[in-house]
């Protein structure tokens, strides 16, 4: 498969030449062996009690391409095989981010970040202001910052480890990734539990961070402060930051710290999903804490495995067609990522959870130019939590069954109640 191609005028570009999914006259893949309805998929109880995975194996070989008509969510297009995926990931000429990245209700309209946030602006002006806050999430950054993380995680699973039983989502991951990101941003460490607690009761709500009188109004002071004494941090680098010799405004400053921050969403999703991916798979729990060399091949997998975003929502720019569905200007085309990541074409028995798969080329970070930019920090959060719970010297157990969220857009456990008891 490869990428959209411009074609002559009188013919939309195309995805792949390969022969169309199998249709009914209408043109409506059939679905009567589908093992529930792919509409199903707007429904955050799929996600949380049903098997998508079902739903998007069926997809996958039937309807590769599906159309969704408009109901309270606007009319999109479902792919589904990781190659369709990653070429609309890596064409942002043709599939557009600046008008949204997930799906919202039709009465909301266009993301109101649209073409203002890194995760909502398309090339040129999405290099630009990456480029501004890249050098927080190079590797060497991310090396310098091993210590204070290595020091942070000690210090949340010492007071797990003291409270004896504890929800290893909101208590361990949430705050591990609230303390990255509010250290990066120069939040003080005197006020990273509020920002933990102000994120925290967001995402329990589903609601946008942006919705949060007080984390916005938070971000707005210390926008103020660095504009009158910038330091060596990522907000200051927003403030400081010049795009075709042009500053930042405040209005694009405050929602680019709302949207890194509404990011450690889908890490402490990643995190506590790898734990409870390894509690729930002893034999590879085991095997990792015998060989630790296998954390690199073990952090890919789990990745891959947990696939926090559920999906990512691009527009197309212009007619295209792919695997025969013709797409027109102006629709919206939802990658469903987990499913991606189980897509038997590219993976060896994909609902196997196996710490030394490789190759493994997931699409958990995303590609092209929206590859995530926390990917090397993602990362070495996940080394450093594994390492330090293998090497805690206390035992895990679970003390009850782990709760998914209810959501369209991320997926992993809402909570995950565990026993930290020193040996």
């Amino acid at each position: 498969m490869t990428a959209p191609t411009t074609t002559p005028a009188a013919t939309a570009p195309t995805l792949s030449a390969a022969a169309a999914a199998p249709t009914s006259p209408a043109g409506t893949p059939p679905a009567s062996d589908a093992p529930a309805s792919p509409n199903a998929l707007v429904d955050p109880a799929l996600h949380a009690d049903g098997d998508p995975f079902a739903v998007w194996r069926w997809m996958r070989a039937h309807a590769p391409v599906r159309r969704h008509e408009a109901g309270e969510l606007p009319a999109f297009w479902s792919l589904t095989r990781h190659e369709d995926i990653r070429a609309v990931y890596r064409d942002p000429a043709v599939f557009s981010s600046a008008r949204g990245v997930l799906l919202r209700p039709a009465a909301l309209g266009d993301d109101p970040g649209g073409g203002t946030t890194l995760a909502l602006t398309d090339p040129p002006r999405h290099k630009q202001l990456r480029g501004i806050v890249a050098d927080w999430f190079t590797a060497r950054s991310v090396r310098s910052l091993e210590e204070p993380m290595r020091a942070a995680t000690r210090a949340i699973l010492a007071r797990a480890v003291e409270q004896g039983e504890c929800d290893l989502v909101h208590d361990v991951a949430g705050r591990l990734s609230i303390y990255v990101i509010g250290h990066i941003m120069g939040v003080p460490e005197e006020d990273h539990e509020s920002l933990f607690a102000w994120t925290d009761e967001a995402f329990a709500a589903g609601l946008s961070l942006a919705s949060s009188p007080r984390l916005m109004g938070y971000f707005i002071d210390l926008m103020n402060r660095r504009t009158a004494d910038p330091t060596d941090d990522l907000t200051s680098m927003l403030v400081c930051g010049l795009i075709d010799d042009e500053p930042l405004t405040e209005y694009e400053i405050v929602l680019n710290c709302e949207n890194l921050v509404g990011a450690t969403e889908n890490g402490r999703l990643a995190l506590a999903g790898g734990v409870q991916a390894l509690l729930d798979h002893p034999d590879q729990l085991r095997r990792l804490r015998g060989d630790r060399s296998l954390m690199p091949s073990a952090i890919e997998e789990v990745l891959r495995w947990t696939s926090s975003a559920t999906h990512s929502m691009r527009t197309a720019t212009r007619p295209v067609d792919i695997h025969g569905r013709h797409v027109e200007a102006g629709d919206r085309v939802v990658l469903w990522v987990p499913s991606g990541n189980r897509d038997e074409a590219v993976f060896d028995d994909p609902d196997r959870f196996d710490i030394t798969r490789t190759p493994n080329r997931h699409l958990a970070f995303g590609g092209g130019e929206h590859f995530c930019i926390g990917s090397t920090l993602a990362r070495a959060q996940m080394r450093i939590l594994y390492t330090e719970l293998l090497d805690l010297d206390a035992r895990i157990d679970r003390t009850g069954p782990a709760h998914p969220v209810h959501s369209i857009a991320v997926r992993g456990p809402e909570t995950l109640p565990v026993r930290l008891t020193p040996r």
